[in-house]
């Protein structure tokens, strides 16, 4: 038996992401900084789920005298707020730093940063990390969200509208048998 594939990491910069996408952007702007973050925590959510990936959003204290906090929204996916006066770049290259062993022995196959600060893909790159900017990101889950539904509209097929369509084909001839009395 062959062991699983190495799991890959996605580190996430929030607020640049909220920044970048339009859709967000507006959220934030009309509904608040919250509502952002919480549509882009349900996207991270189903994506990371989809691909496979442990990913962890970072988000900046943004101003506030807090501690940091870790919140595990799912298996697959962790929020992060930073110390007071962290950034979330400077959290995420020490977070690259401290993957780098992991991606060297192959305990990791990748680590992926999405941000589109050109300083920060500079220096994760330097730790063996894979840079996306919050465009390309964007593109990504959007074809990522197309491919799902594709796949779930070829396994759904139409069975009519009666119930004893969708039971299979044995278990309608035993009902079949029941009724008319045969066994």
């Amino acid at each position: 038996m062959t062991p699983p594939l190495p799991q890959s990491v996605l580190l996430v910069d929030g607020y640049n992401i909220i920044g970048a996408w339009s859709c967000l952007k507006r959220t934030r702007d009309t509904a608040g900084l919250e509502t952002a973050r919480s549509e882009l925590i349900e996207v991270i959510i189903s994506y990371s789920a989809y691909m496979g990936y442990e990913t962890q959003i970072v988000f900046d204290a943004h101003y506030q005298n807090t501690c940091s906090s870790k919140e595990v929204i799912t298996e697959l996916v962790t929020t992060y707020y930073t110390d007071f006066g962290q950034t979330a770049d400077t959290y995420i290259e020490k977070l690259c730093a401290s993957l780098r062993p992991s991606l060297a022995q192959s305990i990791i196959s990748r680590i992926i940063v999405a941000t589109s600060d050109r300083t920060q893909q500079l220096m994760v790159q330097g730790y063996g990390a894979e840079w996306i900017s919050a465009q390309q990101f964007c593109c990504e889950v959007e074809n990522t969200v197309c491919r799902r539904q594709q796949k779930s509209k070829q396994n759904k097929k139409s069975n009519g509208r009666f119930l004893a369509n969708t039971i299979d084909a044995k278990a309608r001839a035993r009902l079949a048998e029941m009724r008319l009395g045969l066994k």
